[in-house]
């Protein structure tokens, strides 16, 4: 939440130069307040797991949050008892009118398939359609980041030698960007793909802009120049045996997987998880919230207006 201060105050501008949300007083009494509406495109096998990570982020926060769990029509979860999902989640084409402060668009299993070939891609394209006209910000998490980076901007994925599987050292490449306030310049995030975004196709789009990445990992947080399109390549939002489940499923199913890196103490699975991730993580969640917080128009009929106002 920002702070309120008294105009004139000289830590009004110190702190302003240093990207702390700071509010002046006169504009804080004629704010007005309500929930952030959120959306989440639950693309994961296993909604319950992915919407409790989620979830658990977003209630980090003072603000209030009014949240929407979605599901897709031309895609049948196999995974998901179907009673949660007739109780809790809602298709996409019964909200399609209706505008949101944030969407968030998670990773799916699908990452080795070609884009037009996943079954619901069609539905998808529609969802990131509707997310430059209805959604003020939209994050996008994993495959859906790399998916909404094909379609908006043309950049391909690449299939990796092997699976990128770990935790890993990254560094702020913009330490005075909303969503990156108050980071250390190093810090952690789990991932676990076959796939990834070059940085030499990033940098030829002057659309984009590049937050973090990892020596290791390659590319994790990426932007739209107008702020309004996150794409994170990594899982800020993984519980602490998130990894260690993946690394003996696919065990028990014979894959030929490697112990993830920097993860187990001393890289040994029979040893206990080092969780160094989540204070990153919370902190990039909150920023986010708050810079939606922050932006949105009061009333979203007037997201037009703000994007006009903005150039955008």
């Amino acid at each position: 939440m920002p702070i309120l201060v008294q105009k004139g105050l000289p830590a009004y501008n110190i702190l302003k130069k240093e990207n702390v949300f700071v509010m002046r007083k006169e504009r804080a009494e004629r704010q007005q307040i309500r929930p952030i509406r959120v959306a989440i495109i639950n693309l994961m096998p296993i909604k319950e797991i992915t919407e409790t990570q989620l979830i658990r982020m977003l209630a980090n926060t003072p603000l209030q949050v009014d949240l929407h769990l979605l599901t897709l029509a031309t895609h049948e979860s196999t995974h998901t008892d179907p009673l949660h999902m007739e109780t809790f989640y809602i298709k996409f084409d019964e909200i399609k009118n209706e505008r949101f402060d944030g969407l968030i668009i998670t990773g799916a299993p699908v990452e080795t398939i070609p884009f037009e070939a996943v079954d619901y891609w069609k539905e998808l394209t529609e969802i990131m359609d509707f997310s430059l006209t209805n959604v003020f910000s939209t994050l996008h998490l994993c495959w859906g980041a790399q998916a909404a980076l094909y379609y908006h901007f043309g950049i391909e994925k690449q299939i990796m030698d092997k699976k990128l599987f770990g935790v890993f050292k990254h560094t702020v490449k913009d330490k005075r960007s909303e969503f990156t306030r108050g980071f250390d310049e190093e810090f952690y995030v789990p991932h676990s793909r076959y796939t990834q975004i070059r940085k030499e196709d990033v940098e030829k789009d002057g659309r984009l802009k590049i937050l973090a990445e990892s020596k290791e990992a390659g590319l994790h947080m990426l932007m739209t120049r107008d702020k309004r399109q996150l794409f994170l390549q990594g899982h800020s939002e993984y519980d602490w045996d998130t990894l260690k489940l993946e690394y003996e499923r696919d065990r028990l199913k014979g894959d030929d997987i490697d112990v993830p890196v920097n993860y187990f103490k001393n890289d040994d699975p029979s040893k206990r998880v080092v969780v160094k991730w989540s204070g990153h993580g919370n902190l990039f969640f909150a920023n986010w919230l708050n810079f939606v917080y922050q932006e949105t128009p009061y009333d979203l009929n007037d997201l037009d207006k703000c994007w006009k106002a903005a150039g955008i």
